[in-house]
């Protein structure tokens, strides 16, 4: 995949002004209208809230205008594999946006979701991507640049756990595919490079709101590690000048992948929204948004614009180092797997 790269500047802006109220409890589902004939329901990842709250405004305007029919939107937010599990068990979501591909395959793989899901939309059903990167506090007191620099004994991170979030195992798998390279393969110098990683991990919650509380409201951690976008976010919320965000020189290429739940969608007689929906997610209007929110888009327009807020770094994909999705999370996340292995003291 040809990725673009982009030089660094600060980007501010309030989430507060933007979401105006919007947070709800993980996992729940809000409505953005009500009384509408029809409604579309979105399930989503954790820290997706205020992204959605800006955009389904904008989409139900222009089907408005494009269709002469008011609509309502609903959200339901969790750990992205949660969401998933919810659908399986009932949920009747009519699409999904999530931050890991495995989670879209397992609905496809239940028949919720078609097989060709990721031939349905452009850059493989993923509108808008990001990467990992790191929040420090003020002056960078512990010198974090990289991620040979989260090792050092005097150390500690917070993020999610990536037994239960999507997030967690991108940063699992970004600091792996770093020691990988690092180390040229020695399989031995890269599982002590992960062990002693994740020793010096402070506090492993269930997903990226709750590593974001632990590290700004109760002050745990030197670093926090995240999406690029999260910890931009965070830091124009909590405070740009209390903290900085680093992205290391290499990271890893985190897709944010889309489909439609075909059979609720037609259930809920929402297929034509359900498809206009994530078709909108690739307008110039909403990837304008979305870089607004600090993450990386594909339409060329948008990138000019925000070239000066996205520092240039080196992405590999997942199937670059570990084959594919599905190789990685038995290799590494099912029971027993490496992640155990290495947890184990």
């Amino acid at each position: 995949m040809s990725l673009p790269t982009f030089s660094r500047t600060h980007f501010r802006r309030s989430l507060l002004t933007i979401a105006l109220g919007a947070a709800v409890a993980s996992a729940a589902v809000s409505s953005t209208a009500a009384a509408q004939e029809r409604e579309l329901l979105n399930s989503s990842y954790d820290i997706a809230r205020e992204l959605f709250s800006a955009i389904n405004p904008e989409f139900q305007a222009w089907w408005q205008e494009e269709h002469g029919e008011e609509i309502g939107i609903n959200q339901s937010h969790g750990g992205s594999s949660a969401q998933a599990r919810a659908i399986l068990q009932g949920l009747r979501a009519d699409v999904v946006t999530f931050n890991q591909v495995t989670d879209v395959q397992v609905l496809a793989d239940a028949g919720l979701v078609a097989e060709d899901w990721q031939e349905a939309f452009e850059n493989n059903a993923s509108p808008y991507y990001s990467t990992t990167a790191f929040l420090v506090r003020k002056d960078n007191p512990k010198g974090i640049e990289s991620w040979d620099d989260l090792v050092k004994e005097d150390v500690r991170m917070v993020f999610p756990n990536p037994k239960t979030s999507g997030n967690g195992r991108y940063t699992y798998l970004a600091a792996w595919g770093f020691a990988e390279n690092e180390f040229d393969g020695d399989e031995e110098q890269i599982q002590d490079f992960m062990r002693t990683f994740l020793r010096n991990v402070a506090v492993f919650d269930t997903g990226g709101r709750g590593a974001t509380t632990s590290f700004i409201e109760r002050g745990i951690g030197d670093v926090l590690i995240s999406f690029e976008s999260e910890v931009n976010n965070i830091r124009s919320e909590y405070g740009s000048d209390d903290y900085e965000v680093i992205v290391p020189p290499v990271s890893i290429l985190a897709e944010f992948p889309v489909a439609v739940v075909g059979p609720n969608a037609e259930r809920n007689g929402n297929s034509d929204l359900a498809q206009s929906y994530l078709e909108y997610l690739y307008s110039e209007e909403a990837q304008r948004l979305l870089a607004g929110f600090n993450y990386r888009v594909h339409n060329e327009t948008v990138v000019a614009e925000f070239a000066d807020q996205f520092p240039e770094t080196e992405l590999f994909e997942v199937e670059d180092v570990f084959g594919s999705w599905e190789e990685a999370m038995e290799a590494h996340f099912a029971g027993g797997a490496l992640l155990d292995q290495l947890q184990r003291r």
